[in-house]
């Protein structure tokens, strides 16, 4: 369905390969059943690959952009950019101005749901 299996809100100082897993340890019951993360090249490294499959026994498939600049659909990819896109049509999304951290997730929540509900 191309829908989030676990959500995590972090600080800006945090990077995204060490806020992915913390997400994974903190949603570990919601993602057992997960074989493969599909992750931009911002995830690229042994050293990710290899925390996930400690953690949750789960392989890593990295998925770029064309590097050429031209589009080209690239497999799986296209479902990530649709929820991006999806989430863009909410305005509280575009800046983060919220003071807590609970507040911002809560808010991509209702996103979500408010994005099930349209779809079914």
């Amino acid at each position: 369905m191309g829908l989030p299996h676990a959500i995590a809100v972090t600080t800006a100082d945090v990077t995204d390969r060490d806020g992915a897993i913390q997400m994974i340890l903190v949603n570990l019951d919601n993602l057992s059943c997960v074989k493969k993360f599909l992750v931009d090249g911002g995830y690229t490294g042994e050293r990710f690959a290899n925390q996930v499959k400690e953690i949750c026994n789960a392989q890593v498939e990295v998925v770029k952009r064309n590097e050429l600049h031209r589009f080209v659909v690239l497999p799986r990819r296209w479902v990530v950019e649709r929820l991006f896109g999806w989430l863009d049509k909410f305005r509280r999304l575009w800046k983060n101005c919220e003071r807590k951290l609970v507040i911002s997730a809560q808010i991509l929540t209702f996103a979500l749901i408010a994005i099930l509900i349209r779809r079914y």
